[in-house]
């Protein structure tokens, strides 16, 4: 019975000590999770932005031809399900290799 009323006592003080809301866990309330377009355009200069958009443009440019296989099966049903069982590239020689008189 002692280990019992121990037992309860130490799960109580657990509970206590778990469930307790300290300041620091009030401080995340006060500030508001969304900033303004202004202050959000700030995190990343003109600079930076004009090379991500050159960056994008090369790597839409060098894309490698499974890529460009990908996405025209995506674009197909047909092709996008038959791509989730046998994989793009088997997909991809189904529906659109025989039709450019391939094989």
């Amino acid at each position: 019975m002692k280990t019992l009323l121990l037992l309860s006592i130490l799960a109580a003080l657990a509970v206590a000590a778990l469930c307790y809301e300290s300041h620091e866990s009030m401080e995340s309330y006060e500030i508001s999770p969304f900033i303004n377009r202004r202050n959000a355009n700030t995190f990343i200069s003109q600079q930076q932005r004009w090379r991500a958009k050159a960056q994008e443009r090369i790597r839409e440019r060098t894309k490698p031809a499974y890529e460009f296989n990908r996405e025209a099966c995506d674009d197909y049903k047909l092709c996008e399900r038959y791509a989730t069982v046998y994989g793009y590239n088997a997909a991809y020689n189904r529906y659109f290799r025989q039709r450019r008189g391939g094989k």
